[in-house]
Formats: C-alpha cells, sequence, structure tokens
C-alpha cells in the first residue's frame, strides 16, 4: 500500500487533467450504455408506429445519434491525447526525482551498482511507469462504469439470469486476481534481465577500445549473448504464463455466451423472457465482456508498471551514506589548516584501509603521499571531501569538522586533478567551464593560459568550440589533463588534491603539465599523490603510507639522508633511469 500512495503522489500536480480525462471517460461510458437502451427504447415504441410516424421521427433520432457520437469523439480525443500527456509529465517528474537521487547518492552506491542498470531505471522502467499513470485510472474506471452499469440493466432485464452470469464472473475475477499474484515475480524478473542486458552493452561499448585492442569483440559477443539469453528465458517465461492466463480467460468469456443462450432460452420457453430482450441482454453481454476484456489485458500493463516503479522506489528509498547534518554550516573563508586526527577507515565490512592516521597540514603547503599501491594514499585524499566517511576518529578544515560542514561549501572549496580525467560530451570551452559555470570567456581563457593549453587550443580550427568527444576522445592524455587542470583553475579552491596526475603522461607532458601543477599550487593547501618521485622533491614535507600507516615524513632531504623506504624508492627510480638507453 506504502508503494501504491506514494504512485497516487505523483498525480497531484495534474488533478485537473485527470479529473477531467475521468469526467470524459465517464461520458464514454454512458454513451456506450445508453446505445442498446435507446434501441429498445425506439424497438418497443417508434419503431411499432406505421411509416410516416417512423420516417418523420427518424432525422431527429440521426441528429441526436451522431450529436451523441461527437461528443464522445471530442472525449476520447482527451483521454488518448491529454492522457497520454498526463502520464508522459508523470515519467518526466519522476525521471527528474530519480536522476536528483543520482546525484545525491555517495560513492558507495555507485561502487556496487553499475551504470547500465540505473540507466535502464531512468529509461525503460518509468516508460512502463508512465503508460500504467495514463490508463491505470482510465481502465479502472472506465471497467467499473460499464462492468457495473450493464449489470444492474442486465438484472432489470432478467435477474435470474444474470446472477447465473455473476457466478461465472465471480469465478472468472478470483482466477485473475490468482494469476496476477504468481505473475508478478516474473514480470520483476524481466526487467532485472533487461537491466543485465543494458548492462553488458554500456560495460561493453564503454571499454570499446580496450575490446579491440585485445582482439576481444568474440568475448564480448558471447557476454552479450549470454545476458540477452537470459532476457529471452524470462521473456518466454511471461509469454507462457501469459498464454495460459488468456487463454483460461477467453474460455471463461466462451462459458458466459453459453449460459446466455442456454438459460435464455429456457427462460424464453417457460415464457418469462422475450426474444426481443434477449437481443438486448446479448447486447450488454458485450458491453458487460469487454471491460473484462481490458482489465485482462490490462494486467501485463500493471505488472510491467508496478514491477518497474517498485524498483523506482528503492533506489528513491536508498539513503546516501554521506549527507549533510541539519545544522551543518557552510565553509567560509577557508585558509586552509588540515588535519587528521587518530583516522581509522575501512570500505563496508572488510578490513581497515587507514588505522589511527593523525596527520596535520598547515595552511598554503604542500604535502606529498608516497608509498605502495594500495597504502590508503587516495583513500587518505579522498576523507577529506567527504566522497566517504571515517570509520573513527575525524577531520578538520580551519579547526572545523568536516562532518558540521555542508557538503556544497565543503568541495567548492577543494579542487581535484586525477590521474584518470573525464572530460563531457561537448566543447573544450564547457569543458573547462565546469569549474565555474557561470565564467566569462576572458577568465575560460585565463584558466587555459595558466594551464598551457590556451596555444594548443588556438591552433585547433574551432578553437574553444571544438568538441571533445565521448570521454575526451579525440585529445591526447597530457592535453586532457591540461583541460582538467584548466578547469581547477577556473575553480580557484584553496584546497589542492593532486591524484597521481603526471603518472600515465609522457616526458614532455609531464612537463608541460609539471609547470602547471606548481603555478597552480602557488598559496594554496597542496596534498600530491605521486609515483615519480622526480616530482615531489621540493614539497614541504613528503609522507611515507604504506599498509601499516604513516611509516616516514620530513622533507626529501632529510628522508634520503635517512636511508629508508623514501630513499629506497627514490634510489630504485634514479637507477632506473640511469639505466634507460639514451
Amino acid at each position: 500500500m506504502d508503494i501504491f500512495k506514494q504512485f497516487i503522489g505523483y498525480y497531484k500536480p495534474h488533478k485537473f487533467l485527470l479529473f477531467t480525462d475521468l469526467f470524459c471517460a465517464l461520458i464514454v461510458s454512458v454513451i456506450d450504455l445508453a446505445f442498446p437502451q435507446i434501441l429498445n427504447y425506439l424497438t418497443k415504441t417508434l419503431f411499432t408506429q406505421d411509416a410516416p410516424a417512423i420516417l418523420h421521427a427518424l432525422p431527429f433520432i440521426g441528429i441526436a445519434l451522431v450529436a451523441m457520437y461527437v461528443i464522445k469523439y471530442f472525449c476520447q480525443y482527451f483521454i488518448i491525447s491529454w492522457g497520454h500527456v498526463m502520464g508522459a509529465r508523470m515519467e518526466n517528474a519522476m525521471r527528474n526525482d530519480l536522476f536528483d537521487h543520482y546525484q545525491r547518492l555517495s560513492f558507495s552506491y555507485y561502487d556496487k551498482n553499475n551504470t547500465g542498470e540505473m540507466m535502464s531505471k531512468l529509461v525503460s522502467d518509468l516508460f512502463d511507469i508512465s503508460e500504467l499513470a495514463h490508463h491505470g485510472p482510465e481502465n479502472l474506471f472506465i471497467s467499473a462504469l460499464k462492468i457495473l452499469g450493464s449489470f444492474i440493466l442486465l438484472m432489470l432485464i432478467n435477474s435470474k439470469m444474470t446472477l447465473i452470469l455473476l457466478i461465472v464472473t465471480i469465478i472468472m475475477v478470483l482466477y485473475t486476481v490468482h494469476n496476477n499474484i504468481k505473475m508478478a515475480p516474473i514480470f520483476t524478473d524481466n526487467r532485472v534481465k533487461i537491466a543485465t542486458v543494458n548492462s553488458s552493452v554500456q560495460d561493453s561499448l564503454s571499454g570499446i577500445r580496450v575490446v579491440k585492442s585485445f582482439a576481444n569483440e568474440d568475448v564480448e559477443r558471447e557476454k552479450f549473448r549470454q545476458s540477452n539469453q537470459g532476457y529471452l528465458v524470462s521473456k518466454i517465461r511471461t509469454y507462457k504464463t501469459m498464454g495460459k492466463f488468456f487463454a483460461w480467460d477467453s474460455f471463461f468469456e466462451g462459458l458466459l455466451y453459453v449460459v446466455v443462450i442456454v438459460s435464455g432460452g429456457l427462460f424464453i420457453a417457460r415464457g418469462s423472457l422475450k426474444i426481443t430482450d434477449l437481443a438486448i441482454y446479448v447486447l450488454y453481454i458485450n458491453i458487460f465482456i469487454n471491460p473484462i476484456d481490458v482489465l485482462i489485458n490490462f494486467t501485463e500493463q500493471f505488472q510491467k508498471g508496478y514491477a518497474g516503479f517498485k524498483r523506482f522506489v528503492e533506489v528513491l528509498e536508498t539513503q546516501p551514506d554521506i549527507s549533510d547534518k541539519p545544522a551543518a554550516k557552510p565553509l567560509t573563508k577557508v585558509f586552509g589548516d588540515i588535519e587528521y586526527k587518530d583516522v581509522s577507515f575501512r570500505y563496508n565490512d572488510d578490513y581497515n584501509v587507514l588505522n589511527h592516521v593523525s596527520l596535520s597540514i598547515k595552511a598554503g603547503k604542500t604535502v606529498a603521499l608516497v608509498g605502495p599501491s594500495g597504502g590508503g594514499k587516495t583513500t587518505l585524499c579522498s576523507l577529506l571531501p567527504r566522497f566517504y566517511d571515517v570509520t573513527s576518529g575525524s577531520i578538520t578544515i580551519d579547526g572545523k569538522d568536516i562532518r558540521d560542514i555542508t557538503l556544497k561549501s565543503l568541495r567548492n572549496a577543494i579542487g581535484i586533478v586525477q590521474q584518470d580525467v573525464y572530460l563531457f560530451d561537448g566543447s573544450i570551452k564547457k569543458n573547462i567551464a565546469y569549474g565555474k559555470m557561470d565564467a566569462t570567456d576572458a577568465e575560460i581563457i585565463e584558466a587555459a593560459k595558466n594551464a598551457n593549453i590556451h596555444e594548443f587550443i588556438m591552433s585547433l580550427e574551432e578553437g574553444y568550440d571544438t568538441y571533445v568527444g565521448e570521454r575526451g576522445v579525440r585529445l591526447s592524455g597530457g592535453q586532457k589533463q591540461r583541460l582538467s587542470i584548466a578547469r581547477v583553475f577556473l575553480k580557484n579552491p584553496p584546497i589542492l588534491i593532486l591524484d597521481e596526475a603526471t603518472s600515465a603522461l609522457d616526458n614532455e607532458s609531464e612537463l608541460y603539465i609539471q609547470k602547471s601543477l606548481e603555478k597552480l599550487s602557488i598559496n594554496r593547501t597542496t596534498i600530491v599523490i605521486a609515483h615519480r618521485l622526480s616530482t615531489i622533491k621540493n614539497s614541504d614535507e613528503i609522507i611515507v603510507v604504506t599498509d601499516e600507516g604513516i611509516q616516514e615524513r620530513g622533507s626529501h632531504r632529510k628522508l634520503i639522508e635517512k636511508n629508508g623506504i623514501y630513499a629506497h624508492y627514490y634510489n630504485m627510480q634514479f637507477e632506473g633511469l640511469e639505466l634507460m638507453p639514451t
């Protein structure tokens, strides 16, 4: 019932359309129910008179009937067109709510869920919900009116025969309800299986360059065939169940006609039913059966929409792991003093990645984190903008616990340059402007100059309006990295995180980018994660982080003199460079 309440809530902004749609449905139902009564009345009155009287009345009757069906035409038009518009608007609102909630969900949700499955909930599930939103109230309302109206009129013609029909109808309804309950998990399985297909497609197409570089097209085809076959098996199971369902209902409908003929013949033989009344009775039987057909056909639509809305609600009810406290305040006048106080962290129920780490970084200083992969360097940085929350301990900026600061202001104060650069589909200008959405052209150009990318951009035929391709595929790694740096220059944050920003670049690109990063780091509190130790020699402090925590800390010179872990790593890289061919 809770799911139905949430579903009905989406009708509230569209009450006028809903009630107008139902009013039109009422008019259509009344007209359909009126026709047999009109025919019955004319048969017993007008058509028993002489020819002149019939001919005199026919034009007026014809005009009245045409007027009645003109009204039905406009009502039917409203139901079909504006009824669907209402469903589309509800779908639009649901899609906005779902996308907004996706934006609020924490990194941990995206760690566990596939993009293709999320897309399936955003597109195909909501289409089924839209169809249910439109056809649901309308079908139920029209069908209820026609069934009730025709039943009353059938009772007036012959109550005994109608009660016999009612017994068959009740058996038919019980069977339908029973099958609905059985079909619910099947349609839910359909939604899960098509989400798996979408997931497979998204995964393969996103990594198409890797697929082709390893010549693994056949592997991807087989993976897709398996998920596609799983969906086919689920659909076959659905259609077999539906086949039995509709076949039985068709049998019950036939049984209704058998009851009418047998009982009608019996009552005519006894003189309690006229032949003309039997003809009218059959007309009403058609009106009685038609809405039952509609409801039976509506079953598939209802189950699809219900399964989709259930999945939709499950996402909306997923609470973000990271959110603002009710009393959270914005971070203002940021100096950049950062302190990690006895911080421990683990992902889900895994072992601790960080154990009782304490670290202080003064405003405007540059601190480099080095050490083996898996030691917790990136995790340490991810905790600062609250991509994840500490398991124990606390992190402060300018003495304020980051959990007491609003997320928006916290993340606005931190700029991040990562090794894996993400560029959005669009122009170079739009990608740089992502750092400050209201930036002027002059500010964008200044940011590009600071990132040493302006001259390259101007060498392109369309300059700043050049299309970068999906994920920036038309640019080199170094060019994408410099655009991401320009984006952070534009943001102008007081705190900077550089997460292995040069590790995947060639020497020439690294030189350009290192100059840009040095310029970017001026007067900012900067945390650098680096594997190339030559790039961090001038850091104010270098901290060696392993899976056992902080092992060493100090300046480059002091750590070399100490001849410990850092010196070992540095000498390995230095010797490697010496051995490289010239």
